[in-house]
């Protein structure tokens, strides 16, 4: 009989809440919320459900659509927290649509061309010894082309690799060429 009384009282709140204002959706969308985290909670297999982008997807229309206030005692399966952050999601984004320019700006450098990178990767394949500044010298001396170390130093380190043993002895080499001498 307890039972009884309390669905009646279930019943009589949810038909006040329909004919509330934008009662009607949010009550669909509790429905909705609480019976999809119920079959997410049926198929889960360990101690956290996992959730699909379908899931999220249902989960954030569902928290858009609900009052703020409701959300946290239908919030079963997810933690408050995330659900208030479904509910955040789309204003954050209707802000950044709304503040940010519509025109982007013109784009940056596209970087040295394929025979300046040819030419710095040579000239270091060819003179190990030299560092970046060295090679920015001679590439502005010689082609008469002003030319940053910095940009040296990012084309060597995408472009060049070292062959390997020409960086002369590994210290184990070295060690075991000069215990005699100690």
């Amino acid at each position: 009989m307890r039972d009884l009384a309390i669905l009646f009282v279930h019943l009589l709140v949810t038909i006040a809440r329909l004919f509330g204002p934008g009662g009607a959706r949010s009550v669909v969308a509790e429905s909705l919320l609480v019976k999809h985290q119920l079959l997410v909670l049926n198929r889960s297999r360990g101690r956290a459900p996992s959730l699909g982008p379908t899931d999220r997807v249902i989960f954030g229309l569902c928290a858009i659509l609900m009052r703020p206030a409701r959300l946290l005692r239908s919030a079963i399966v997810l933690k408050p927290s995330t659900v208030l952050s479904f509910h955040r999601a789309p204003v954050k984004r209707k802000y950044r649509l709304l503040f940010t320019p519509k025109t982007r700006g013109k784009q940056g450098p596209k970087g040295p061309s394929a025979e300046l990178i040819s030419m710095i990767v040579e000239m270091k394949r060819r003179n190990p010894n030299f560092g970046y500044q060295r090679i920015a010298d001679q590439i502005s001396l010689v082609f008469d082309l002003e030319i940053d170390k910095d940009i040296v130093r990012r084309v060597l380190a995408r472009h060049y690799k070292p062959e390997p043993g020409s960086n002369g002895p590994s210290w184990l080499t070295f060690l075991g060429h000069s215990k005699d001498s100690l």
